[in-house]
């Protein structure tokens, strides 16, 4: 067999990096090697990747040097950053957590076009702009992002085109995981679970987590035909009222959706709760033009494993909280 090819994962260690990692360790006979980037490589997770084969290399992305050296040789990169990674208010006010993305996609997107890789994935996200009106009373963060997090991805788009590197754009949607927490459903007074989301009457997608780098692998294999391509990873688009059947089914007793408009979500007063409302209020706003973006039978055919949210709940029911 020839010599498989290096795919360089940044954030090798977290959800989207690690599970491009284990699908490509699944497929051990395939074309493809990772080789897993990581700030620590002496990490209790960079040790279990090194015990199980897997090539670990200290990279740090806002340092450029270190991510060329991790980049050479590499056939492929997988590129994504992490707006969530704690930081004390002295970070945050000296450098905010979207310019922090755009300057570490800049710096990989450099050294990648430097080190000679032939094919980018950047895990980027929708700019949201465009789905608020001026003067509507939603809250601004950092000048004019209304969701950051996606705002900020979406700006670093163009340090991928730029690089002149075949570039394919993934794009998460929400984590089945969330129901596991954050979405997980509640007991009300009464004793009844209840599923508190801001979704509206919209059709919301979500996949799991581990689908994200499946789906990655998939794109490696098609090659620099996915270049310039938007993917939408998805494996179910449902309405808040369906995630609750779904739920329903699965533990076993009802569950009832109950409907949270962003504007409580933003009076809630929680840290991030303005963000969160907002981003919500886009999900909703947005819902038709990301369920045309989403192809199911492409990611099929990339991720032939790509679950439902019934699959995935028939895995995971026990680790619901209720």
């Amino acid at each position: 067999m020839s010599e498989q090819q290096i795919i360089a994962v940044v954030g090798a260690t977290g959800a989207q990096g690690g599970g491009l990692v284990r699908a490509i360790l699944d497929d051990r006979g395939g074309r493809f090697a990772a080789r897993a980037l990581t700030r620590d490589p002496g990490s209790a997770r960079a040790g279990e990747l090194a015990a199980l084969g897997v090539e670990v290399v200290g990279a740090d992305l806002d340092d450029a040097g270190s991510l060329r050296r991790a980049f050479d040789g590499a056939h492929g990169a997988f590129v994504v950053t992490n707006f969530w990674e704690p930081r004390t208010p002295e970070e945050e006010r000296a450098r905010p957590a979207t310019t922090k993305e755009r300057e570490q996609a800049g710096n990989a997107a450099r050294a990648g076009r430097e080190a000679g890789v032939r094919h980018f994935v950047w895990s980027t996200l929708s700019d949201t702009r465009g789905y608020f009106r001026p003067g509507d009373g939603t809250p601004s963060f950092e000048g004019s992002y209304k969701v950051p997090h996606a705002d900020g991805k979406a700006e670093a788009d163009r340090f991928f085109l730029e690089s002149g590197v075949p570039t394919t754009f993934l794009q998460a949607n929400v984590y089945y995981e969330a129901f596991q927490d954050m979405f997980a459903p509640r007991r009300d007074e009464t004793g009844a679970l209840v599923l508190p989301l801001g979704f509206g009457e919209a059709g919301v997608a979500a996949q799991a987590a581990e689908d994200v780098g499946r789906t990655a692998l998939g794109i490696f294999r098609q090659g620099n035909g996915m270049a310039g391509r938007r993917v939408s990873v998805a494996g179910a688009v449902l309405t808040g009222a369906q995630y609750a059947a779904a739920l329903s089914l699965a533990l076993g007793e009802p569950v009832t959706y109950q409907a949270v408009s962003p504007d409580m979500i933003r009076a809630a007063g929680f840290p991030g709760a303005g963000e969160v409302g907002n981003m919500l209020q886009y999900l909703i706003a947005a819902a038709p033009d990301i369920a045309e973006l989403i192809d199911f039978e492409l990611l099929r055919e990339l991720n032939p494993r790509l679950q439902s949210f019934d699959a995935w709940l028939a895995v995971h029911r026990d680790t619901i909280p209720r």
